[in-house]
Order: C-alpha cells, then sequence, then structure tokens
C-alpha cells in the first residue's frame, strides 16, 4: 500500500466516480487487504472473510460520491467496514456462537486420545502451526461483536483512540478503557489455558487429530499456512493513513497480516469489467451505508 495524501485520494476519488476504472482499481488495490484482515479477524473464517470483503468493496464502491474527504480515505473505508461487519449475520460463528466458558471447557474436558491419525500424510507440524493460528483467531469470536472490533483496531492495527472512537461511537477514553479490559481478557484466557501464548495444558501438536475429526482444520484445506503474509511495513502504513497513532497496543503474535485470496481479487475485476460498473456514477451523496 502506498501512503498518499487525502488530496491525492480525493482525486482519485473524482476520478472513480466520473467512470474511470483505472482510479478505481487503484482505490480497491489500497484497501483490499485491510478489509480482508479486518474481516477474517471478526469472522473466523478465510471463506467468510472472502465473502464479506466482496461485500464491503461493492460497497464501497456503490457508495464513493459520499466521500467528502473529511478523514482519511482509509479511515473513511474502515468505519464503512467496521459498522457492517458488526452487523453481519452470514458468517459461521453469527448462527453457532461460541463463549470462553465454552472453550475453556473443551480444552479442559476434550477426549483427544485414541484418536485415530487423521492427517492424511500431511507433516504434524504444519497441521499444528494451521490449528494454532487458526485456533486463536477463532477465540476472537468468543467476544461480542463490538468488543472484538475494538480488540482488533487497538491491537491489529493500533488505531489511535479518537478515529475509533468516531468510528464506533464512543468517547476516546471509553474506547481506551474497553480495549484495556478486552485485552487483559483475551491474554488471561490465553495464560490460563493456551499452552502456545501463556503457561496452559494446550499443546496444538496434541489436538490435531481432535480437531481434524471435530472439523475445525481440514488437512487438504490449510487455509493459514499457505496463505501469504503481509509485511509488518504495509500494515505500519495502514496506521500512518488513518492519521496519528497512540501507544495502546501490546503484540498478540497470532495476529498476522494476509493478502486477501485470489478469489477476491478476481471477483472485483470481474466486477469492473462488468456492465454493473456504471453504478458508482449514478450512486448519490448522502447514501446510507
Amino acid at each position: 500500500m502506498n501512503k498518499k495524501t487525502n488530496k491525492e485520494m480525493l482525486a482519485l476519488v473524482d476520478k472513480a466516480t466520473a467512470g474511470d476504472k483505472k482510479a478505481l482499481e487503484t482505490l480497491v488495490a489500497d484497501v483490499q487487504d485491510i478489509i480482508f484482515n479486518l474481516s477474517l479477524r471478526m469472522l473466523g473464517t478465510f471463506a467468510d472473510a472472502q465473502d464479506a470483503t466482496q461485500d464491503i468493496l461493492l460497497k464501497m464502491i456503490t457508495h464513493l460520491s459520499s466521500f467528502e474527504g473529511k478523514s482519511s480515505f482509509t479511515t473513511w473505508v474502515f468505519s464503512i467496514a467496521a459498522n457492517h461487519l458488526k452487523n453481519y449475520k452470514k458468517y459461521m460463528f453469527a448462527q453457532y456462537p461460541l463463549s470462553f466458558e465454552y472453550y475453556g471447557d473443551d480444552i479442559e474436558n476434550g477426549k483427544i486420545k485414541d484418536i485415530p491419525d487423521l492427517t492424511q500424510n500431511v507433516e504434524k507440524n504444519i497441521l499444528a502451526e494451521e490449528l494454532k493460528l487458526s485456533c486463536t483467531n477463532v477465540m476472537l469470536q468468543c467476544l461480542d461483536a463490538e468488543s472484538r472490533c475494538i480488540f482488533i483496531m487497538g491491537t491489529m492495527f493500533k488505531i489511535d483512540s479518537r478515529i475509533a472512537g468516531d468510528i464506533l461511537g464512543m468517547t476516546p477514553e471509553a474506547y481506551r478503557q474497553r480495549l484495556s479490559r478486552i485485552r487483559r481478557k483475551m491474554a488471561d484466557f490465553l495464560e490460563q489455558y493456551c499452552g502456545e501464548y501463556g503457561s496452559g495444558k494446550c499443546r496444538c501438536k496434541d489436538r490435531v487429530n481432535y480437531a481434524i475429526k471435530s472439523h475445525r482444520i481440514n488437512p487438504l484445506q490449510l487455509d493459514y499456512t499457505t496463505a501469504e503474509e503481509i509485511s509488518i511495513e504495509t500494515m505500519f502504513e495502514v496506521k500512518k493513513a488513518m492519521e496519528d497513532i497512540d501507544d495502546l497496543s501490546q503484540d498478540f503474535s497470532f495476529c498476522k497480516p494476509y493478502q486477501s485470496p485470489e478469489h477476491t481479487k478476481n471477483m472485483i475485476r470481474e466486477f469492473l469489467e462488468s456492465t454493473q460498473f456504471n453504478l458508482i456514477k449514478n450512486s448519490g451523496k448522502g447514501s446510507s451505508l
């Protein structure tokens, strides 16, 4: 992501709303990975994140004319995405909600022994890494949607508390207080139960077959360990684009950023080639996001 001034972004938006496909492609390329990573943490699975990313990008495209430059373009897009995802009901964990109590009980009492080898000749260390990244990401689903969004904005993106407060409709002080409590709750759970990030007894390598049997990972579809990561420098560019950052967040190493899947990029390319592209020229200001 190349950091552009707000004036440059406004010029691109003007061109895109006038029908300039190249300008629109540039805008989409600048934000699609941000949207995908927010979606992945909010929804818990790659499949749901891909679907939501498509929805959000199309919403952004069809509401471009409502961007007036009062915030950075990245902040505007992030606000659209965050509010869309807080109310998103089509993802798996909306139908099967989790809780820390459930997760903890499964770690304590899940019957992980006497399960046959289900690895299908995939190296167990690779499957253990897939489980670790999947498990800790799914753990975020134990938080309510707004708390999850606060944690992700503060921990992964390290968004300034003023901007985060505006996005979520709360004061910067309230955001900082809630972030601190949520972060502590997550850290306490990891410390109590997780042997990878804390002092708990759970070890991913010991639970690989149990995870396969319970459909938590699939040896033939390794989303996390095959995804292409984004450099940490790219994430710093995201933060800069959303103005100055504060120093609230500690590192949770499972919050790795990834490129959005090729499937999502192809869908957007197809949309830009379709007759629906003309929608962006007809969307009026003030449309509901």
